[in-house]
């Protein structure tokens, strides 16, 4: 599996073999957006939508959507927030975090995590946050089992929902060691 960067077309577009991927990755949970209320009708989430809602996402300074593959198929997405809005909040955030559905319970959650975390901690980060809906147990049994703590709760910014923080400290990685030198 690979994570990748999103990119856009010149004119800031999603390119429309991969939108429609995307589409299709929305679409495979139904039941999350029956309870985020994300979209009007979970049982019809079209492209415009999807393209508007990542495009809300995008336009915010310091975001990434990040792409996962597992042999060229589209099984994941990422959105990350390098700095929270607010400027007492010093950790960056994991905004969403979605599995196609038909790939879900093959460690692929867990190994985009670990992906961004490995991004985040590259880039100089101590630790992440992010947000799960109160309504969503099995999204806070998935985060809780990857080591992310409860800190608080609040309403999200966007829609006011009640959420439970979470935050995950990233440990450095140990150092590299080398093979000792035979001296020649």
């Amino acid at each position: 599996m690979h994570l990748d960067a999103l990119r856009l077309t010149p004119d800031h577009d999603i390119p429309g073999p991969l939108l429609t991927e995307l589409t299709a990755l929305y679409a495979s949970h139904r039941e999350y957006h029956a309870l985020s209320g994300d979209f009007p009708d979970p049982d019809d989430i079209r492209p415009e939508q999807v393209a508007a809602a990542l495009a809300d996402e995008l336009a915010e300074p310091h975001v990434e959507a990040l792409l996962a593959r597992s042999r060229g198929r589209l099984v994941g997405i990422a959105v990350t927030l390098a700095r929270h809005p607010d400027p007492a909040d010093p950790d960056p955030w994991i905004g969403l975090l979605m599995v196609d559905a038909a790939a879900q319970g093959q460690g692929f959650g867990r190994r985009i995590a670990e992906r961004v975390e490995e991004r985040l901690r590259t880039a100089g980060h101590t630790a992440v946050r992010l947000a799960v809906l109160d309504a969503n147990p099995k999204g806070l049994a998935f985060w809780t089992a990857l080591g992310y703590e409860v800190i608080g709760h609040r309403p999200d910014r966007r829609l006011g929902r009640p959420c439970t923080v979470l935050r995950k400290p990233l440990t450095p990685l140990p150092p590299r060691t080398t093979a000792p030198s035979d001296g020649r």
